[in-house]
Formats: structure tokens, sequence, C-alpha cells
């Protein structure tokens, strides 16, 4: 598989929308272990699989590897990337941080249009945790932090998030139903976009802090899990 041809410097529109379209179909199988950690991935069967060209579904890859998803090995081709529960402690002290201050500014610089669009996200996360759907959250949680890194304003903490974002949606995916409670995940989502939405900047930062407090338990009881199985 060939990964190394040279990337143009700008982009056709269409071509963009290809590799977007890659890139969230590819990263939703990765993130829900459709393909699992330790799956080679073949860019030409991709690009058949997903019917798109080979340069967006590289593209793709690219961007997936740049938030450590998947690892490209010269003359080895791409493989999805192993989970590390240690590690994943580590991403979330660094989370708490970008969040948190993430949180804050969209609440205080979201329009109004985006403000709507995160009170509707808060009512359809709302309902997953009734219907305990685990999908229908997973994709809610992508429209959140898409419309999070856009809502604040701030390209650099945008950047910093998508590094973790796809990491952090595996480990919970890949743990939650020996560990977690998804309701209650789902609502203290739900808590965080709807205090962005109601441009409540300081409801946001506590309400960012305590779903980080969540995620911190149910990953050491992850942790606690695993090692007593060794």
């Amino acid at each position: 598989m060939s990964i190394a041809e040279p990337r143009p410097l700008f982009a056709s529109g269409e071509e963009a929308s290809l590799t977007e379209k890659a890139y969230k179909e590819l990263e939703e199988m990765i993130v829900t272990l459709a393909l699992p950690p330790g799956q080679v991935l073949s860019e030409s069967g991709i690009a058949k699989h997903l019917g798109i060209g080979r340069t967006p579904v590289r593209e793709a890859l690219q961007q997936l590897a740049r938030e450590g998803l998947v690892a490209i090995l010269p003359r080895r081709g791409v493989i999805v990337s192993e989970i590390n529960v240690r590690n994943q402690l580590e991403l979330l002290r660094v989370r708490r941080e970008v969040e948190r201050l993430m949180a804050r500014l969209a609440a205080e610089r979201a329009t109004g249009p985006e403000k709507r669009e995160f009170l509707s996200i808060a009512e359809a996360m709302r309902h997953s945790a009734e219907t305990e759907d685990d999908i229908a959250f997973m994709r809610l949680d992508q429209q959140f932090n898409m419309l999070l890194a856009s809502a604040c304003r701030n390209d650099y903490a945008r950047r910093a998030m998508g590094l973790m974002q796809g990491l952090s949606r595996r480990f919970w995916y890949m743990h939650y139903k020996q560990a977690l409670d998804l309701p209650t995940c789902a609502r203290l989502h739900a808590d965080l976009t709807a205090a962005i939405g109601a441009g409540k900047a300081k409801d946001a930062e506590a309400a960012s802090d305590r779903l980080i407090d969540y995620m911190e338990s149910f990953t050491r009881a992850s942790l606690d899990a695993r090692t007593a199985t060794e």
C-alpha cells in the first residue's frame, strides 16, 4: 500500500468533502471497535468499501494517525492502534484543563444559532440516556465535540482537544459495559451541553469538571478490573 505520495497544497472542495466523509466513517468504525486494535488496514480495501478514491482515504488515515487512532508503518501499512488504560488517565488530566477552557469560551462566544444547537444536542443526549442507546450517544458526543471546537473560537484549544477525543471515545466504548453507567454519563454530557447553550460560563466549567470526575472514576474502575484479571 502506498501512503507516501506528496499531498497537494490545496485540496479541491469535492476532495475535502470526500476526505471528511472517509474520516468520519473510519473514525466511527475504529471508535466503536468495528475495526479493532491491531487490525491491519488496506488503503485500497478501505477505498473500495467506502466507495471513495484512494487520495481522500489516504488523507483521512493521516488525520487518524495524527490523533493516535492508527499507526502508519513504513512497508507494513496502517494498523489500528492499541488501547492503553494507564495512558488514558494521563490523557484525562490534560483533557480536564482543555475542556474546561473550551466550555467556558463556548458559553461566552457561541452565536445564537450555535447555542440553540447546543440545547438541541443536550435534549437528544437526555433521550439517549433514557433509551440507553450507545451508538446514538456516541454520534451526539461527536456532534457536540465538533460544535464545541467551533464555538470556543480558540484554534489552539481545538487542536489540542482534537488529539484526545477519538482516543477517549474509543476507550469509553470498549469498557463502558463493564464499568460505566451509560445514562449517568449521557446526562452529565447533556448538563455540560445545556450549560453552554444557556450561555452560563461558570456552570459550563463546573459541568465539565463533573464529567471528567466521572470519566476518571470510570477509567480507574476499568484499570482495576483489568488488573484483577491479570
